[in-house]
Order: C-alpha cells, then structure tokens, then sequence
C-alpha cells in the first residue's frame, strides 16, 4: 500500500523521468525563446524543476497517510495546506541553496530568480494540489481493486464449501438407507446382504475417487448410477426397471460429479418405494438451446402426495448447478399424468 507507484517498476521510472526530462527541456526553450532569458539562466534554473521532480515521489507518503479512513475531511484539507506551504517554502530555499552554493550563477540569475519568487510560490502550491489528487486516485483505485479480488476470492471460497457441503448431504442419505437394508438381509439372505455390501464398496470407492473432481463425463458417471441401482435392485427386486436412450457423443459430455444420484435417490423414495406395481426409470440426453440436457422421467401411482418430490435432493442439485455456471434455473421439474420428468440443463 504505502510503495509508491512511480518506484514500483522500472518501467514507471523511465517514463517518470522521461515526462520530467520533457518539461525541463520545454521550459528552457520557452524561458530562452519566449521570455528573452539567457540560456545559462534558464539551464541553471532546471535546479528547481529537478528539485520538484523529487518533491512528487515523496508526497507519495502524505497522501497514503491523510485518509478519509483514518482523518476527518477537515483534518485532511487542513494538513494538505500546511503541507503545500512547508514543502514550497523547502523546494525554494533548498534549490536556491544549490545554486548560489554548488553552481555558477550566470550574471543576473539572482534578479531573475527574486522577480518569479511570487510565481514559484504559486508553482510549488500548484503542484503539490495537482499530484496529490492523482495520487488519490491511485489509492482509491489500488484500493478497490484489492477489495473486489478479496471479495472474488471469498466468494469462490464460499462457493466450494456450499458445494461440499452439499454433497456431503447427498451421500450419507443413501448409504444409511443401504446399511439399513443389508442390516435387514443379513438375518434372511446373506447372499443377497454379500453381493449388496460389494457393491456399495464398489460405489464408496468410486465416490472416493473422484470427490475432488467438480465435473466428470457422463459415461463415468452412469457407472457409478448403474451400481447404486444394482444396490437398489438388490433391496427391491422387481419393483423397477432401469432403460437409457442415449446418443454415443453424450457419453463424453461433462457434467457436475455426483449430480445425477440424487435424482435417481428421489424416483426410488418417492416413486419406487410407495408404488405397488412395477415402475420405469428411463434416463435420455441430447443438445436443446445451446444446452445438454439429461432428463431422468418415471410413472409413479397416482394419489401419494409425496411423488412430486420436493426434498432436499432436488434443492440440493438445483444449488449446485446454479453456483457451477452461475445461472439459475438449470433444474426442470414436471409432472404430467402419472408421469415424474426431472431435467438438468448444462451450458454448452
């Protein structure tokens, strides 16, 4: 913060004494060509320029100092007039002390230089108000830059928690339901119990492996599908059937890692488990607006409340898309006769 910017690269010092080398050659050419002064006079005169040229790097410290977070608008503008003065006063005395000191005074410099006294007091309070504000600008906009790369920075940091958060409250849903059905066939298949307890470690795994992953295809992704619904089929055998329609070039699209499980989660609580006759998972994909789309649509019995399935699972997926593409809406969910559609649309 207090680093002033004219030193902070080379490339700023260049063109700072670049500027300076310009004005000082401008000012010899209009003291010589305009005002009749000799050319040892205005050269030697340059003294003062170089001196302000100085002055500018260190008002640097009085600005990063008088803020209007640590001073009241008065105490500033009262510091920056007694600052303007003090400085003027020193930049005259000091370069005046450099030439009558260091240099030879041409013949008539002294006149010269006591005829402009007004006019390089006015000079110096000039220059101090001029750079002070631009160096305000830089502050402030130093300033507002560090803020809105903080906020980004919070906001992303934020955004990853929400979205392991919300995984972590997909996945523990269904392993209790798992436990608790191979719990169940323990005592009365054990076979049935073996092969479930496989594949729900074939599922932990893959789980697993790929948590740190933020999109996965969707070829990946229906293995993982095509386990959890072994696991499920195993719990309620005939109760379901399991079709996919899809296109060879939707398998390599990308989609959120995990976000197809718990729409599958809520057809087997909201469709599957409360239905006595048998029910149809049917998973389709395919480009529309721009957009792939994976719909997952099953029959459910009329008359169960609860088979529109507003839970957790359905808000959860619906957040998660939105803070992956930062767009709402990417969750579709209708109900048509005796028919469930869940859709989520991926920007392409």
């Amino acid at each position: 913060m207090f680093t002033n910017p004219i030193l902070s690269k080379k490339k700023n010092v260049f063109l700072y004494i670049l500027a300076w080398f310009f004005i000082s050659a401008t000012y010899i050419f209009i003291l010589n060509s305009e005002l009749k002064i000799s050319i040892e006079i205005a050269a030697e005169d340059v003294v003062f320029i170089a001196l302000l040229f100085g002055i500018g790097l260190f008002l640097w410290y009085p600005a990063c100092f008088l803020t209007p977070e640590n001073y009241k608008p008065i105490k500033i503008f009262t510091s920056h007039i007694l600052g303007s003065i003090f400085s003027t006063i020193l930049w005259i005395a000091i370069g005046y002390f450099i030439v009558e000191s260091f240099l030879p005074s041409p013949n008539g410099f002294i006149d010269f230089f006591n005829k402009t006294l007004v006019l390089r007091f006015l000079t110096g309070m000039m220059f101090y108000f001029l750079l002070i504000p631009f160096y305000y600008i830089i502050i402030y906009y130093r300033t507002l830059q560090e803020k809105i790369s903080n906020e980004a920075e919070l906001k992303n940091s934020i955004t990853e928690a929400e979205l392991r958060s919300l995984k972590f409250q997909i996945n523990p849903h269904f392993i209790f339901n798992s436990l608790n059905s191979m719990s169940a066939l323990t005592a009365i298949d054990a076979e049935r119990a073996r092969s479930m307890i496989l594949k729900l470690a074939d599922f932990l795994r893959y789980t697993l492996a790929n948590n740190e992953k933020e999109k996965t295809p969707l070829g990946e992704e229906l293995k993982n599908i095509r386990l959890y619904l072994d696991i499920e089929k195993i719990r309620f055998e005939d109760k379901f059937e399991y079709v996919e329609e899809l296109e060879s070039d939707c398998l390599s699209m990308l989609i959120p890692n995990m976000i197809l499980q718990p729409l599958f989660e809520n057809v087997i609580k909201h469709a599957v488990y409360e239905s006595l006759g048998k029910v149809t998972l049917r998973l389709k994909c395919g480009i529309k607006d721009s957009y792939f789309f994976v719909a997952i649509e099953n029959n459910f019995e009329l008359g169960f409340s609860k088979s529109t399935g507003t839970g957790i699972g359905l808000q959860n997926v619906k957040r998660r898309l939105e803070l992956i593409y930062g767009i709402p809406d990417l969750l579709e969910v209708k109900r048509e006769g005796n028919l469930f559609n869940v859709c989520i649309f991926i920007p392409q």
